[in-house]
């Protein structure tokens, strides 16, 4: 973990509610896809933990969604301005695992970190596939992006108005994978959790005091025991999720 100041790029609009933001700074501690981040806001006691969506050099782009006060701040911001952000949290996706054919799935605010994984997997001579899940066309981003490393890309909405009518669980029935690696809501990750064929990794969301570890605000059960989302996640094996009845 470090803490930097960064100094924003720019800061866009991409699709309703969605903001993509290009920092400038150390990035040296972003080594994984999966990774995230964690921003101090002025007037915010508690910082705000957002996906990395890519780093490279010393650049750092992420993705988030306006959901309160923070990020409507976030929403606000220009050009010029600064931020202190804790970067290298988490423990980031396991590419090792992926063999030559991996399905990346992103749902919603859980597309950003698939982006950062889909470069590192084609770098390593791998195909993958992706899917990206949302409730409407409004609410798409990151489509084009992804077609431009030469990925399938699949887009789901729930309510039929753009791609494929239905859910991520809808898309993957003929796709061929090797592995699946995801990030999105739980009930999402609960449903390919069901309907994958293979083993995989998921990125969890949760609530975050510290972001690293210390408060144990974010702890979550496993099948090999208590872990902490923020440290020893938010990615774990499928293997070892224990879904609440």
């Amino acid at each position: 973990m470090k803490q930097s100041i960064f100094e924003i790029s720019s800061n866009k609009k991409l699709a309703e509610n969605t903001y993509e933001m290009v920092l400038v700074g150390d990035c040296s501690d972003i080594t994984k896809p999966g990774q995230f981040v964690n921003i101090k806001l002025d007037g915010f006691f508690l910082r705000r933990p957002i996906s990395v969506c890519n780093s490279e050099n010393d650049t750092l782009t992420i993705i988030y969604k306006v959901v309160g006060q923070g990020t409507e701040v976030m929403a606000q911001m220009v050009k010029g301005d600064k931020l202190d952000i804790l970067t290298g949290l988490g423990n980031g996706y396991d590419i090792e695992k992926s063999g030559d054919k991996p399905l990346l799935v992103g749902g919603g605010a859980g597309v950003p970190p698939m982006y950062m994984l889909a470069i590192e997997l084609i770098a390593q001579g791998k195909m993958p596939a992706v899917v990206l899940g949302f409730n409407k066309k409004d609410e798409v981003f990151y489509e084009e992006e992804f077609k431009k490393l030469g990925v399938e890309t699949i887009v789901t909405t729930a309510d039929g108005s753009y791609g494929v009518k239905g859910f991520v669980t809808d898309a993957i029935k003929e796709i061929d994978y090797t592995y699946f690696f995801t990030c999105g809501p739980e009930p999402m990750l609960k449903a390919l959790y069901n309907e994958t064929k293979t083993s995989g990794q998921m990125s969890f969301e949760a609530r975050m005091g510290c972001g690293f570890g210390a408060c144990m605000g974010c702890t979550c059960e496993t099948l090999y025991g208590n872990k902490r989302i923020c440290k020893d996640g938010p990615v774990l094996e499928k293997e070892e999720v224990k879904w609440a009845d």
